[in-house]
């Protein structure tokens, strides 16, 4: 049956999986004891700021209309609610089109000046095939759809970037580094990731909006990411 739905899938011109890098896990090092706090798709926390909104994404401009809609509940606003291992982190009361299981580092390779001029050199899957040729592509990501394994106590999990931050974009010596650095960003508790309720839920973290969550991460490629609900809808869909 696998083998049919892929043949069918490739019958109808279906999305091109996300390119992915070639080195094993191993080779990417693990950041330990980091902050992490919780986003969400159509969450506004500071309307003034201009990183204050997740209706859109440093890397989708209709971010929210990508997604499908508020990922959580429509109370006054776009409100983040508990997610459980029944229902597989999902939002309760819509469907996404996207991978719910999301997340955010600290280094924006399209719209950071910074970032953008150095990220072929610095981000280490830079120069694997369906990325090389890219550096000076504004409507190509790096990190786009990037896998990262996140663990916190017994618990491990996983999830695509889809937004940078917090708090800082272009932070490689924490984000890339191989001395497990301390992130820049000292707003939200020296917060080094975001992640979306249903990571929030996964990893079983103590608050559903807080900052002071630990944990531990680190890139992953594609095909060694296990079977779990964040392969349920994956991501594929470029800089918008």
């Amino acid at each position: 049956m696998l083998a049919v739905l892929t043949l069918l899938t490739a019958a109808c011109g279906g999305p091109s999986p996300s390119p992915s890098p070639t080195q094993s896990a191993g080779r990417y090092p693990w950041h330990t004891g980091i902050v992490s706090t919780t986003f969400w798709v159509g969450e506004i926390f500071d309307p003034k700021a201009a990183d204050g909104s997740q209706v859109m994404s440093t890397y989708d401009s209709q971010w929210m209309q990508s997604y499908g809609g508020c990922d959580g509940v429509v109370t006054n606003g776009c409100k983040t609610e508990a997610r459980t291992q029944a229902k597989g982190y999902a939002p309760t009361s819509m469907t996404p089109k996207e991978n719910p299981f999301y997340l955010d580092l600290p280094y924006d390779d399209v719209n950071d000046p910074t970032a953008f001029a150095e990220r072929a050199s610095v981000i280490p899957w830079a120069n694997d095939p369906g990325f090389a040729g890219n550096a000076q592509n504004r409507s190509f990501s790096y990190m786009k759809n990037q896998w990262v394994r996140i663990r916190m106590g017994n618990r491990e999990c996983y999830g695509q970037i889809e937004d940078a931050g917090p708090g800082q974009y272009h932070d490689k010596d924490y984000v890339f580094g191989s001395n497990d650095a301390r992130p820049a960003n000292k707003k939200f508790n020296g917060a080094g990731m975001d992640v979306s309720p249903a990571l929030n839920g996964c990893l079983g973290f103590s608050d559903l909006d807080g900052e002071s969550d630990k944990v531990d991460w680190q890139f992953v490629p594609r095909d060694q990411v296990p079977a779990g609900p964040w392969l349920n809808i994956v991501t594929v869909s470029q800089v918008k």
